[in-house]
């Protein structure tokens, strides 16, 4: 099934100015999203396949690489793709973490994507959960050693948790870090309860690949969905580049796509504040975002708002095209004046018809 992409909200006719740092494609929804990504695996792996070789993928969990799992899995099975040459690296475990549990990554992968396709059980490396404390560092260690030796990762996949975090390298991970033993941050373990009965059921900890092990990977897919991924999105794509930020390490990489669904796009600039980023489609929804917008930034009232005010704030363009500021300062006015009622909830016992 073919995709439309969209780049804005319809505001935007031509962008002049990016604000973000990193390539990004923004689709109408998260399943036209993943498709898109699921597509462009398919092709990799079919061409690997004609050179008879094969091919390396970096793996994520969590809840948003499944639509994309799910479509490779359709392909399988509708399109024939083989999964014979592929390789797999999962980005981290739990720690501790038995295979069998159904909070494990490794239940997780083989539910969502490995039981239902042909690929080669010794092909397959997910973090090990239950290896000894004292022999951590050697296991991860030789994990960085099974990557280099399969030849690198060709493809990886990375969600961003709410702490900016890629893999579990949470805030504060250095960008030449290497697989290893994390503690997981607060947030990242409130946002785990739903796979776990209580909070102090969610490991403190966790084995992850590092910064340094993902930027080796030739080509990155960092993916997200919707609204509560909004905010740390547009941190790490139009912020700068901070370990508090992980993410914002990604702004270093060469190959990197980034893809977002529309909810996860609007804190961008251009979905935010399209008239900072180009032309616009003025409409009347735009115009009176634009003008309390700009009323916020100028600590003005709507009424008060100059021509000085439009230039200074990269709205020269709607007074050209719309109307003088007077005019249009009115007609915002008047627009918002008219959503006010002095009665809360409406006026008491009116006709809700």
């Amino acid at each position: 099934m073919k995709s439309k992409e969209k780049t804005s909200p319809g505001y935007l006719k031509y962008e002049l100015k990016t604000f973000e740092k990193m390539p990004v494609k923004i689709w109408d929804d998260a399943i036209d999203a993943a498709r898109s990504v699921a597509r462009s695996i398919e092709l990799a792996i079919r061409q690997r396949q004609q050179e008879g070789e094969k091919i390396v993928l970096g793996l994520a969990t969590g809840s948003t690489p499944i639509k994309v799992y799910e479509e490779l899995v359709r392909m399988h099975k509708e399109e024939g793709l083989s999964f014979q040459n592929v390789v797999t690296f999962n980005l981290d475990e739990y720690y501790p973490m038995a295979k069998e549990a159904q909070q494990s990554y490794w239940h997780f992968m083989h539910e969502f994507l490995f039981d239902h396709i042909d690929i080669k059980p010794e092909n397959i490396h997910i973090p090990d959960g239950t290896v000894p404390m004292e022999q951590i560092a050697d296991y991860c260690e030789r994990y960085e050693k099974l990557i280099d030796l399969a030849g690198g990762i060709d493809i990886q996949l990375l969600g961003i948790g709410r702490t900016g975090h890629i893999g579990f390298n949470e805030p504060g991970a250095w960008e030449t870090s290497a697989t290893r033993m994390v503690r997981l941050d607060h947030l990242t373990r409130r946002d785990a309860i739903k796979d776990f009965q209580t909070e102090d059921d969610v490991p403190y900890r966790a084995i992850t690949m590092g910064v340094g092990s993902i930027f080796k990977a030739r080509t990155v897919y960092l993916l997200a969905w919707g609204s509560h991924k909004a905010k740390i999105i547009q941190q790490a794509l139009e912020g700068e580049i901070s370990n508090s930020v992980p993410a914002s390490f990604l702004q270093k990489h060469p190959n990197v796509k980034v893809v977002l669904d529309k909810s996860a796009a609007e804190e961008l600039t251009k979905m935010k504040s399209p008239w900072l980023a180009g032309i616009c489609n003025w409409t009347d929804d735009l115009i009176c975002k634009a003008v309390v917008w700009l009323s916020q930034q100028t600590g003005k009232p709507i009424l008060k708002l100059t021509d000085e005010d439009y230039n200074e704030h990269g709205l020269s363009e709607l007074i050209i095209e719309e109307a003088k500021p007077y005019e249009l300062n009115i007609r915002i006015f008047n627009r918002l004046q008219h959503t006010i009622t002095g009665w809360p909830g409406g006026k008491p016992h009116a006709d809700d018809t």
